[in-house]
C-alpha cells in the first residue's frame, strides 16, 4: 500500500484520551504490569492521519497570524465536491451548509429548534452513548425504540414499535444514526423510505447524524446513501451532521458541518447554533478539512477501507470461532464491533465486570457496551495495525475466552 497502516503509533502523552485516560474513573482499567496497552475503545483511529492533511496545516502554520476569519470558497467547494463524488448528493449549495462545534454540538442546536425541553425524543437502541448524555443534560426525554436482530442476525429496524411510540407519546423528532452506532449496520434506501414514511405520518423532523458515511467496509455489498437523497419529503424533514474527523482521525481538531435543504429550518439552526457566540471554526480545522477532501484524501480512504474491512472480518471470524456463546453481526459500516457476550457470561458463571476486567488486565482496552444499550455487550475498536488486531485478540483467546 502507499499509506502506512502498520507503524504502531506511540500515543501516550500526546493528547490521547484513548491511553492517558486509562485507570481513570469511568474508563477502561490500566493493565496489570508487564502488559503493554491496546486501544481499542474509545472511537478514534491509531493510524496516522494522511500526509496531505499535515501539509495543508503546516503551509498555514508557515504563515505567522491566526486572527479572526471567515471560511474560505475553497472549504464550501471541498464539502460540494466531496459529497457529490462520495455521496452522489446533487445540487448541494453553500447556503445548505453550516459549522458545527462537532456533532453533538449540531444535534443540540437542531434540538433547539424543533423541540422545548421536556419533549420525547426517538432514538434507536443500542444507541451512541453522546445521545443518551446530550439529551438527558438538556432536559429532553430519550424514548428508545429497540434494533431487532433477525434470523441472520442482521439488526433491523422495528417499524411497528416506531410507529406506536410516535403514536402514544406524541414525538415529533427523532435522532437517525446512518451507519449505525454501535452495531454497524449501513441501512438501505428501502428501510429507510419506509422509515421517512412513518415520519410523514406522524410529522417527525429526523436529525441524521451520518459521521460514519464514508466508512463502508469493503466487504459490504451496501452502500452508504445520504437520507435527504431519498426524497424531496426527506430533504424538508431532515437535518444531516457530518464531519471529517472519523474518516481522518481528527477529532482533537473539531469541525463538524450541517447539511440543511430546507430554507426555513436552515435559517433557524443557524439562528440556534449561533446564540452561544462560541460556535465558531477553528482555522487550522478548516484547512485540514480541505486537506481531507482532496483526491489524495480520497486516496487515503480507499486504503483505509481495506485495511478496516480485513481487521473486522479477521475479528468476527475469531470471535465465531473462538468465543463459544458469543453472538455478533458483522459490521458493513464503521470500525467498531459489538458481540453479546450473555451465552459466555451465563456458560462461566460470571459478570460482565469480571468479563471486562479479565480484558484490561492483559492490556486489552476494550469497552463496556451496556452504556449503549446491550445488557451484555463490549464494543471493540479496530482501527489499529492489524498486527496489534492479531495480538489481542491472542491475548482474549489465551486469558479470557479459555
Amino acid at each position: 500500500m502507499k499509506y502506512d497502516f502498520t507503524t504502531i503509533l506511540e500515543r501516550k502523552g500526546h493528547d490521547a484520551l484513548a491511553v492517558d485516560a486509562l485507570g481513570e474513573p469511568g474508563f477502561p482499567g490500566l493493565p496489570e504490569e508487564g502488559w503493554s496497552v491496546i486501544p481499542m475503545w474509545v472511537a478514534d483511529m491509531n493510524f496516522p492521519v494522511p500526509p496531505v492533511i499535515q501539509e495543508h496545516l503546516n503551509r498555514r502554520i508557515r504563515h505567522p497570524a491566526f486572527g479572526y476569519f471567515e471560511p474560505s470558497e475553497e472549504y464550501y467547494s471541498a464539502i460540494v465536491n466531496w459529497q457529490e463524488k462520495r455521496n452522489r448528493v446533487s445540487g448541494l449549495t453553500k447556503d445548505q451548509i453550516g459549522y458545527e462545534n462537532g456533532v453533538l454540538g449540531g444535534l443540540m442546536s437542531a434540538l433547539t429548534v424543533i423541540c422545548v425541553p421536556g419533549d420525547r425524543i426517538l432514538v434507536h437502541e443500542p444507541t451512541y452513548i453522546g445521545f443518551r448524555h446530550s439529551l438527558s443534560n438538556a432536559g429532553y426525554r430519550l424514548v428508545p425504540s429497540p434494533l431487532v436482530r433477525d434470523g441472520d442476525g442482521v439488526w433491523r429496524m422495528d417499524f411497528e414499535d416506531m410507529e406506536r411510540k410516535f403514536r402514544e407519546k406524541n414525538i415529533h423528532a427523532m435522532i437517525f444514526c446512518s451507519p449505525q452506532n454501535p452495531s454497524g449496520r449501513v441501512w438501505t434506501a428501502e428501510e429507510m423510505e419506509r422509515m421517512m414514511d412513518l415520519c410523514r405520518r406522524y410529522d417527525v423532523y429526523v436529525i441524521s447524524d451520518e459521521i460514519w458515511s464514508d466508512l463502508i467496509l469493503t466487504h459490504s455489498p451496501v452502500s452508504h446513501t445520504p437520507l435527504q437523497n431519498l426524497s424531496e419529503e426527506a430533504r424538508q424533514r431532515t437535518i444531516a451532521l457530518y464531519a471529517p474527523s472519523k474518516t481522518f482521525n481528527l477529532a482533537g481538531l473539531v469541525g463538524s458541518y450541517h447539511i440543511i435543504r430546507n430554507p426555513r429550518l436552515k435559517a433557524q439552526v443557524d439562528r440556534a447554533s449561533s446564540l452561544s457566540h462560541y460556535n465558531s471554526m477553528n482555522v487550522l480545522s478548516m484547512h485540514a478539512l480541505i486537506g481531507a477532501y482532496s483526491e489524495e484524501g480520497e486516496e487515503w480512504l480507499e486504503e483505509l477501507r481495506q485495511v478496516l474491512s480485513r481487521n473486522v472480518q479477521y475479528a468476527v471470524e475469531r470471535i465465531r470461532s473462538e468465543w463459544d456463546g458469543v453472538s455478533l453481526f458483522c459490521p458493513e459500516g464503521t470500525y467498531m464491533l459489538f458481540p453479546d457476550c450473555g451465552g459466555w457470561c451465563r456458560k462461566k458463571g460470571i459478570t460482565m465486570e469480571e468479563l471486562l476486567k479479565a480484558g484490561w488486565d492483559k492490556g486489552v482496552a476494550w469497552q463496556d457496551g451496556r452504556p449503549f444499550g446491550g445488557t451484555h455487550t463490549v464494543r471493540i475498536n479496530l482501527a489499529l495495525p492489524y498486527s496489534r488486531v492479531e495480538e489481542a485478540f491472542d491475548r482474549l483467546k489465551k486469558y479470557v475466552f479459555t
